[in-house]
């Protein structure tokens, strides 16, 4: 079924999803369930955020600089780290305590799917989200125009 971004509400809904998530970086899987949370805000592709016992944690480092966002409140950040010492910065993020709607996510991480060797859902490698900024994961049954693409600058 398709879904359009701009039918997605604001402030942003919160579902449990039970597609197949899987990510990899450095050779290394990151995380692969079936068990998953799906943001949907206006314009902008889903935005998954997956459990922390799904996570390869040993390849994650806590990383400097915070972000507020106006509906789910203040992200920490985190760096990948392959076992030979290859870093990349600021790759995933997290809401410890996530203002009272959006509970659920709390301890669970999020990341850019640009970022990553690979991103999948349910087989599918998606697409990241233009703009660097953002980490939506746009898949075939998602449609846009998404916020960040330079083609619709009334959404960047």
């Amino acid at each position: 079924m398709m879904e359009r971004v701009s039918d997605y509400p604001r402030p942003p809904l919160l579902l449990p999803c039970e597609r197949h998530v899987r990510v990899e970086i450095f050779g290394k899987v990151l995380a692969d369930t079936r068990c998953s949370l799906r943001l949907l805000e206006t314009f902008h592709p889903p935005t998954y955020y997956l459990p922390p016992e799904v996570m390869n944690l040993d390849m994650l480092v806590p990383a400097p600089g915070r972000s507020f966002c106006e509906w789910k409140g203040v992200a920490r950040y985190f760096d990948v780290v392959a076992a030979d010492g290859r870093r990349l910065e600021r790759a995933l993020w997290q809401y410890p305590d996530p203002s009272p709607p959006y509970q659920a996510l709390a301890g669970w991480f999020s990341l850019y799917p640009g970022k990553m060797e690979g991103c999948w859902v349910d087989g599918e490698q998606v697409t990241a989200q233009p703009g660097g900024f953002y980490g939506g994961w746009i898949t075939a049954d998602v449609e846009g125009p998404f916020k960040g693409d330079l083609r619709h600058p009334e959404l960047i």
